[in-house]
């Protein structure tokens, strides 16, 4: 029976191997003090551009009870100094999608509609992973979900009811729940970061009465051009100005690379922009759309702003910071006063964390920063930061206490490593995505959830679903652990207790992760628990078990059409139903191969 090596002493090792005579250099590299100028040899870079020369673009706006998304091929112009390139945009957009403006409680049916074409990342698909045909390159299918939507199972864009090119389905959205800062992305099994890279991602705001979006709502918020939707991304260009993937060329194209940190801040589409800004309060609706990296955000003069929410809602009341890690998937609601700057001044927008030690010795190094705020000679917001969000008059109620669980259930995420390039698979439970063993609360309880990681880097682990609350994360002796509870082959489920192999106390979120959430970053050598309610069917308004079909119909080229009919693609050959959710890293190339799974809310 083989067994898992160990990760820092098989990449050292490989890291002599393969790195030889270079080794000196991605070491020096991967130092925090590099010194200007060097680069490592293991690394594809971005070309040189000069950052602040392109104006923050606004995203669009769109407001109705029944929309649609189409899905398309386009070109994109990332900066001024480069050409357009192939990229993947939503209803006429050449990148991301515009920004869905709904009201809570309301239903909202949205049909999507996929219309792509050759994908402009195909190179870089892996054929061997789950669920990828060679025919994705040059008809690529695509899955929405609608992140952190309480959806029914047969509107959440399971990664496996695919849309193929030609293709359309309806969703129905009841967004019975709270206000919120969702957001739509692809979900395509094998394939979700080559498409969300390349642009297949928008967000979706949900208002009420209190959080109205417009000027003079009750809660005293900036609105109108003082709200500002801000999605930040890391990536990779080529010499010529495409879009890239790869990092590195140990691991040839075509070939699953397990992530890499962009060396190029995105911001709405556009490297390194500028945003105009007056002297007064704006509220930033931030979300970390990257693919593989934590950050941690800061203004560049270390001012401070004030968090007033997260994923799903207002905090009771806003929370000072001058600092705060965002993992990919989260979002945070951010207010920042430019009022004590002068005119004239600038301000960036800053992240220095350090990359995970797998990128790291291959000499990647913290992306320094995505976007520059200029203040400009006019008065701005002047209301002020809001001294309480919720739990007074004329105020939404407070968050309620933290329930306390009935059942205990341990997960675990892992990073298996065996003798090939590149050396890893990622995992959960140690499973990989098409094992039948999978979690089946009940509808209607309420469970702790301990997420164990066992690996040294951050995972942002995210419920399909289901919201949920943090409880806290606690240090974990990860090798006593795991001396004392062998971790199997890969297919064989190990999910062990921690108990016994603590390494100190619980340590309580951070006071901006208060409120409801639907992803956490679970950190390296740690055990995070979340509090988790299982909703019932009667309180859903539909059934979270019941099965829906996997075939999509579909326009296939070539084949004969009629009014009102779709010919059934390629996936028709696959009978079974699907049934349930998933739950996922949100490092999407941990997601693609293999760090997803299946789970069911069982009556």
């Amino acid at each position: 029976m083989e067994h898992p090596i160990e990760r820092r002493q098989f990449l050292r090792a490989a890291g002599a191997g393969l790195l030889g005579a270079m080794l000196w250099e991605s070491q020096a590299a991967a130092a925090p003090t590099t010194p200007p100028g060097i680069r490592s040899p293991l690394l594809f870079h971005s070309p040189a551009v000069e950052p602040f020369v392109d104006e923050l673009p606004r995203l669009p706006v769109v407001r109705g009870d029944r929309l649609e998304l189409l899905a398309e091929t386009t070109t994109h112009r990332f900066h001024r100094d480069l050409p357009e390139s192939p990229s993947l945009g939503y209803n006429g957009m050449s990148y991301l999608g515009p920004t869905i403006e709904h009201p809570a409680g309301a239903p909202l049916r949205l049909r999507f509609a996929n219309r792509m074409t050759t994908h402009p990342l195909a190179a870089d698909m892996d054929t061997s992973l789950h669920g990828v045909a060679e025919s994705f390159r040059t008809a690529p299918p695509s899955s929405l979900h609608l992140h952190g939507g309480v959806t029914p199972p047969d509107s959440d864009g399971h990664p496996e009811q695919l849309v193929y090119p030609g293709g359309d389905i309806d969703h129905d959205f009841p967004l019975a729940q709270d206000t919120g800062h969702l957001w739509y992305h692809d979900h395509a099994m094998g394939i979700t970061r080559v498409n969300v890279y390349a642009g297949l991602a928008g967000m979706l705001l949900l208002r009420d009465d209190f959080d109205t979006g417009a000027p003079g709502n009750p809660l005293g918020l900036p609105a109108g051009e003082f709200e500002v939707p801000l999605v930040l991304q890391e990536k990779l260009f080529t010499a010529d100005g495409h879009q890239s993937v790869r990092s590195t060329p140990v691991v040839p194209e075509g070939g699953w690379e397990g992530g890499a940190v962009g060396d190029t801040g995105v911001v709405n589409g556009k490297i390194w922009p500028y945003l105009p800004v007056a002297r007064g309060l704006y509220r930033f609706r931030v979300l970390n759309a990257a693919s593989f990296s934590v950050w941690n955000l800061f203004f560049g003069n270390r001012m401070r702003f004030w968090v007033i929410g997260n994923d799903h809602g207002l905090l009771d009341a806003p929370v000072a910071a001058h600092e705060l890690r965002l993992a990919p998937g989260e979002r945070v609601d951010l207010l920042v006063d430019f009022a004590e700057l002068a005119p004239g001044e600038t301000v960036e927008l800053c992240n220095d964390e350090a990359p995970v030690f797998q990128a790291a010795i291959l000499g990647e190094v913290a992306m320094p920063r995505f976007c520059q705020f200029r203040v400009q000679d006019r008065p701005g917001f002047a209301d002020g930061v809001p001294a309480r969000l919720r739990g007074e008059a004329g105020l939404p109620p407070l968050l309620p206490p933290i329930e306390t669980p009935t059942v205990i259930r341990n997960v675990t995420v892992s990073q298996p490593y065996e003798l090939r390039v590149p050396p890893a698979i990622m995992s959960l439970n140690n499973l990989t995505f098409s094992s039948p063993d999978i979690e089946m609360p009940r509808q209607g309880t309420v469970e702790q959830w301990n997420i164990i990681n066992i690996t040294p880097d951050p995972h942002p682990i995210h419920l399909h679903l289901v919201t949920f609350r943090i409880l806290g994360r606690t240090p974990l002796r990860t090798v006593d652990y795991q001396l004392a509870h062998p971790q199997p082959p890969v297919g064989q489920k190990w999910v062990p207790s921690a108990e016994g192999f603590l390494a100190g106390p619980m340590v309580p979120p951070q006071a901006w992760e208060a409120g409801h959430k639907d992803i956490v970053r679970v950190d390296g050598g740690t055990v995070t628990s979340i509090i988790v309610r299982f909703p019932t069917a009667a309180e859903l308004g539909f059934d979270p078990d019941a099965p829906f079909p996997r075939r999509v119909a579909t326009e296939r080229a070539g084949a004969e059409t009629h009014t009102g009919h779709r010919v059934l693609d390629h996936a028709g050959d696959q009978h079974d139903d699907l049934r349930g959710y998933v739950w996922h890293c949100h490092l999407l190339d941990h997601e693609d191969h293999d760090m997803m799974l299946k789970y069911r809310i069982v009556p």
